[in-house]
């Protein structure tokens, strides 16, 4: 008895030791770059973990008006909601008609859908740019988040048809003796269940679409279309590449992103988790 405890007790600081490491792993890089956002260029040079001399904001005000963050963080917002969007009306429709027996020969659209997930965005790089040039939509936010929302759909539609799957048919068929239509059946009945699905989605495209840098780069160009990241390479050069400019840009950027991940986290999670179950 005392030593089947002992053994537990051991294997619990074995596994809490593992898991303090790890988020010591993942955390330290963060409180590390927050550090340096305050130091001066020497200073990080001389010594990274070290304490600053003195807290002071200037590496931040000068990293908000140089990387333009003010015009960054609206174009990040109106490319990542618009994303979000289409993504959401697209794979819902896309994952309610090939779940259950609802579509005949799901398989292919099914198998199509997973292939689209193994090619490279770089192959449609040149005939997507140079259609866009011809329509004039370069630097058009709302264009670029149709191309970020179909890179994302193959995704979304193998998620979000997990949580179809879960939803009792019978739930379906009482709608329907009730008069409900299609369109009615979807909006109404099956979107409150699947909700964590979408909830996840929205969560998976947004942190991607806010993140993106190859196709922001590639279609938007001048600095009024620029995106939080965009602007934030754009600090690169700036005095020689101040460090701790850089880092205050960074700091910038990441603390949007770590309040909106800890607000929903919890949902994030139980969507991963519930639609895990089956597939």
């Amino acid at each position: 008895m005392v030593r089947s405890r002992r053994k537990r007790i051991q294997m619990n600081t074995v596994v809490h030791a593992v898991l303090i490491f790890f988020a010591l792993a993942q955390v330290g890089p963060i409180l590390l770059v927050f550090l340096n956002s305050f130091k001066s260029h020497r200073e990080i040079v001389i010594n990274p973990f070290s304490m600053p001399a003195l807290f002071s904001w200037e590496n931040y005000i000068t990293a908000w008006k140089y990387g333009k963050f003010a015009v960054g963080f609206k174009n990040s917002l109106i490319l990542t909601g618009c994303t979000i969007l289409i993504v959401l009306f697209c794979a819902t429709l896309a994952a309610y008609a090939l779940s259950g027996e609802r579509m005949k020969r799901t398989a292919p659209v099914i198998i199509y859908f997973m292939l689209a997930m193994t090619v490279p965005i770089q192959m449609f790089l040149f005939p997507l740019y140079s259609l866009f040039s011809k329509l004039g939509l370069l630097s058009n936010l709302y264009a670029l988040s149709v191309i970020m929302a179909a890179r994302q759909m193959p995704l979304s539609v193998f998620l979000m048809r997990t949580f179809f799957l879960k939803v009792p048919r019978d739930l379906e068929e009482a709608a329907k003796l009730d008069g409900a239509g299609t369109w009615a059946i979807i909006w109404k009945v099956m979107v409150p269940i699947i909700s964590p699905a979408m909830i996840t989605v929205s969560v998976l495209v947004g942190l991607s679409t806010w993140n993106e840098y190859m196709l922001s780069s590639t279609f938007l160009q001048g600095e009024g279309s620029f995106t939080a990241v965009l602007g934030f390479l754009s600090l690169n050069g700036l005095e020689s590449s101040n460090m701790g400019i850089m880092m205050a840009g960074a700091s910038i950027l990441i603390v949007p992103i770590l309040i909106f991940f800890l607000l929903v986290q919890k949902y994030f999670i139980d969507g991963l988790v519930n639609g895990a179950v089956k597939g």
